[in-house]
């Protein structure tokens, strides 16, 4: 009996010792907290998530309201672009009311600080960035004159501009003074930019060929040796242009800036000019009716340009070996190309009814040969092939 006491006895002293260690965690826990703080934080962070959608929803009708009370859409825009930085919001609150309801102390309770401002920022800054292109959507009355290229150049430069200051802000809120550190940096930045003048070269060239608008986005440009297409994308070093057959080119802008350029897509009109040749036993009164009937023709087709917005001719151009050439020099209305060759078609089909209607027929490269003088004694004879050997053909 005794030795059964004795060990009841260790038994109740060891379980008292548990519940006092126990106790003791339990109260000071981590960094001198309780646990029941660490479980009322968690709770608290687990009850905001759990609000979240009804929070966003309810900020964002809010919002919503408000804008719509204005006759602009711009705040529409901007509100929409909001929302994913306003369902950061909820998260933050629930950090933010955990760490404050944990009263850490000392460093604990700085790096809270730091994480608290660190979203916080964050948040704002990706607000900004996310309202960037419905800000942009007001620039787009004077699109026309400063070109879509330029104004994509400016939000891609904007949008970076905030990314930088954003990073640096929340650098700074821990301790990382971002001016020192480009200083640092300056010695390695000189030898980049020695190995990078190429790059620097096509961005100078890329802002040249935005402010002399050059091209833009969808034109359909060429330069000779080195690329003709439809411009598909200008960036900060290449342009990429789509070539006729689908494949894309990536060219460096320098080469677009420095060569000679032609943009089609800057036409006003677009040209037609044949020399079409009649033979030379066209009549004369026959010649004069086919050039008046073409120019009739040309002056009352709808898709033909008339005089004096653009030249317009029908003439008869030169004497050749072959024919009697008669130009025809005219313009179209439509600058597109599949437009451009209907056009086109039916003012060749219009021609050759003109031409067989008058009597006349079109001339084709040939040659005459005259024998002034033929002896008697040596008439021509007929050619005959000669028949091969074994299978004749």
């Amino acid at each position: 009996m005794t030795a059964l006491t004795e060990l009841a006895t260790d038994i109740l002293s060891f379980l008292k010792e548990f519940i006092t260690i126990t106790m003791d965690i339990w109260q000071h826990g981590f960094m001198g907290i309780p646990i029941a703080r660490y479980l009322a934080a968690a709770a608290i962070l687990l009850f905001f998530l759990m609000l979240r959608r009804t929070v966003v929803q309810w900020a964002l009708q809010r919002l919503k309201n408000l804008s719509q009370k204005t006759t602009t859409r711009l705040d529409d825009e901007v509100v929409a672009s909001l929302e994913p930085p306003i369902r950061l919001l909820p998260i933050i609150l629930g950090i933010f009311f955990a760490l404050r309801f944990l009263e850490l102390q000392g460093a604990a309770a700085e790096f809270s600080e730091k994480i608290i401002r660190s979203m916080v920022a964050f948040m704002i800054f990706w607000a900004l960035y996310s309202a960037i292109p419905p800000i942009f959507r007001l620039f787009d009355q004077i699109k026309e004159r400063i070109g879509q290229a330029l104004l994509d150049w400016t939000q891609k430069a904007v949008k970076i501009a905030v990314m930088v200051i954003g990073a640096a802000t929340i650098l700074e809120m821990w301790g990382i003074k971002v001016g020192p550190v480009l200083a640092g940096f300056g010695l390695f930045g000189v030898a980049v930019a020695l190995g990078a003048q190429d790059l620097f070269k096509n961005l100078i060239s890329g802002i040249l060929i935005l402010t002399e608008r050059r091209f833009g986005t969808g034109d359909w440009i060429h330069v000779e040796g080195v690329v003709e297409g439809t411009v598909e994308q200008i960036g900060f070093r290449s342009t990429r242009i789509r070539r006729f057959d689908k494949a894309p080119v990536f060219v460096p802008n320098s080469r677009l800036s420095d060569n000679t350029l032609t943009n089609f897509s800057a036409m006003t009109h677009r040209r037609i000019y044949w020399v079409i040749g009649l033979e030379y036993r066209t009549a004369l009164d026959a010649l004069r009716r086919i050039r008046d009937r073409i120019e009739n023709h040309l002056l009352q087709n709808e898709k033909i340009v008339n005089p004096p917005e653009v030249p317009l001719f029908v003439r008869v151009d030169r004497f050749s070996d072959s024919s009697i050439d008669l130009m025809v020099y005219c313009f179209t209305r439509t600058t597109i190309w599949g437009e451009w060759l209907a056009a086109k078609e039916g003012l060749a089909l219009a021609i050759k009814a003109i031409v067989e209607e008058e009597g006349a027929s079109f001339a084709f490269p040939s040659r005459s040969l005259y024998i002034e003088v033929l002896p008697e004694t040596e008439k021509p004879q007929p050619f005959i092939p000669p028949v091969t050997q074994g299978n004749a053909p």
